[in-house]
């Protein structure tokens, strides 16, 4: 399914953290450690993590690796450690990798042309500037196109994307402009699969996802059945910092050269100049498929703050998932709290400080709705339908139900025609499920509470997306006005307002 199309059909709705510090407990992979152990007080990172509670939106992840030992890690519930997050265009260095693999098996070669490549898509008459466009100009994001040409591609279409790639203007000579262009990483794993006939998903099972002990990666497709490359692929936090690790030690693994070294050193150095402002992490270069980062680091990201961050002077890595629109917030606090910490010996046990940091990590949790477990106005609604006119949202009924003894409280909003049955927790996060049009069930969390007299107020976490939504119901005589309001999304979030009425 593509996560395109599950962010637009969540929208109808408008739109237990978890600690592994015992080594019996870990996953299998890469092994735990105390911060000290490897050269990190335990103080250091429990300043990151308040800092990240205090000035980002929400981190709902991260996994610090040091020395290959994983020195702490973290879930802001209901986030968890076993569940996948959507990485947006953190994909693009997985797509980057397979294209690295298929070339050092002779399938590929970066100087390529995309016309032999794909003969049977390409213009009957294409401009001398199509005609030079190589692998190399994709991976580095200079295609010669412009943004405002790219902006629109219809990765959700059902018409042949390669064609329409090809056809659209390339005004620039390839690999003179920097331009961010997703579509061109989809024709690089398009490219992957006409040259290997497996999909970018499928290509890496054996040479990458299963030697590093990813479980079960889903890749989203397009109409096509190509792999979307440049988003679409979900994974669990560690799984980002296992493919950290692998290009920190220059694609080895438990002994066995998975990426090509030169591959590593080549696609996370600048390929392509971005900017010149010192002080952004956005105008370090380009590489492919990679970004370059301040003090000589490099990084593959996502929007909403996905994060895999490679420190090779450190020997250090870090993962991060996130649902904040401040990504530079997140980096921020990376460099500011853990980088200066990152010292060469190892420190004195400090059993203190380690226990702080453990008690903080085990009791993550995105802010639950505040409120009361009831209020008058609870048993004057309970059982009533409320409807609104036709709406942009298809929100068409709403009905609250509480389930006594403080057990919480149940929403039911009829979007679209379907009922969608949302149990709120009361001081915390309820997991459940709603459907989409389209038959597929996204997993939600849910914390509700009684914000006010006469208004009812629900967090709704999509808690394998950087998605949520805050609802409030005010209830008033025969009515309701529902305001609805997501946290972060494709185009800048507004309040929604609705008006219903009781049904007779």
């Amino acid at each position: 399914m593509n996560p395109i199309r599950v962010i637009f059909a969540a929208s109808l709705l408008l739109s237990g953290s978890s600690l592994s510090r015992a080594a019996g407990d870990a996953p299998q992979g890469l092994p735990r450690s105390t911060p000290e152990e490897q050269g990190i007080p335990s103080s250091a990172i429990l300043g990151f993590v308040e800092g990240a509670e205090q000035k980002v939106s929400a981190v709902h992840s991260f996994m610090l690796v040091r020395h290959g030992h994983v020195v702490a890690e973290g879930w802001w519930s209901p986030y968890a450690a076993d569940e996948p997050h959507v990485l947006f265009s953190l994909s693009k260095s997985f797509t980057s990798t397979a294209v690295g693999l298929a070339i050092s098996e002779g399938k590929l070669s970066l100087d390529d042309s995309l016309l032999k490549i794909f003969p049977d898509e390409a213009p009957a008459h294409p401009s001398k500037n199509l005609e030079s466009m190589r692998v190399r100009d994709l991976l580095r994001m200079s295609s010669g196109q412009r943004a405002d040409d790219i902006k629109d591609f219809p990765f959700t279409g059902k018409e042949d994307l390669v064609r329409a790639f090809l056809e659209i203007p390339v005004p620039d000579v390839p690999g003179t402009h920097f331009v961010y262009n997703t579509a061109a990483t989809y024709i690089l794993s398009a490219a992957v699969q006409k040259v290997t006939g497996q999909t970018v998903r499928d290509y890496l099972q054996s040479r990458l996802f299963e030697p590093l002990g990813i479980e079960k990666p889903r890749w989203d497709e397009s109409a096509q059945g190509v792999s979307l490359g440049g988003f679409g692929l979900n994974l669990r936090t560690e799984d980002i910092a296992r493919f950290g690790q692998l290009y920190l030690q220059k694609g080895q693994w438990q002994g066995r050269q998975l990426v090509p070294s030169a591959w590593v050193e080549e696609a996370t150095s600048m390929q392509t100049a971005n900017g010149s402002d010192p002080t952004s992490d956005w105008n370090q270069g380009y590489g492919y498929q990679f970004w370059r980062c301040r003090h000589g680091f490099y990084r593959g990201d996502g929007a909403f703050g996905q994060f895999c961050i490679v420190m090779p002077q450190y020997d250090a890595v870090i993962a991060i998932t996130s649902g904040t629109g401040d990504m530079q917030a997140v980096m921020n606090l990376v460099w500011d709290r853990i980088v200066p910490a990152l010292g060469d010996p190892a420190l004195p046990a400090d059993p203190e400080s380690d226990r702080r940091l453990a008690e903080k990590l085990a009791s993550l949790s995105l802010p639950r709705q505040a409120g009361q477990v009831s209020s008058p106005t609870a048993d004057r609604v309970a059982g009533k339908t409320f409807t609104f006119p036709e709406n942009p949202q298809h929100i068409e009924a709403l009905s609250l139900k509480s389930a006594g003894d403080g057990a919480g409280t149940s929403l039911t909003i009829r979007v679209a025609g379907i009922d969608q049955h949302i149990e709120c927790g009361q001081g915390s996060w309820t997991k459940g499920s709603v459907t989409l049009d389209t038959g597929e069930v996204v997993p939600i969390a849910a914390s509700g509470a009684w914000s006010s007299g006469d208004t009812y107020s629900v967090k709704l976490v999509r808690y394998r997306t950087p998605f949520s939504t805050d609802y409030d119901a005010r209830f008033t005589g025969d009515g309701v006005v529902l305001e609805a309001m997501d946290n972060v999304g494709l185009t800048q979030p507004v309040r929604v307002r609705l008006m219903g009425t009781a049904r007779p």
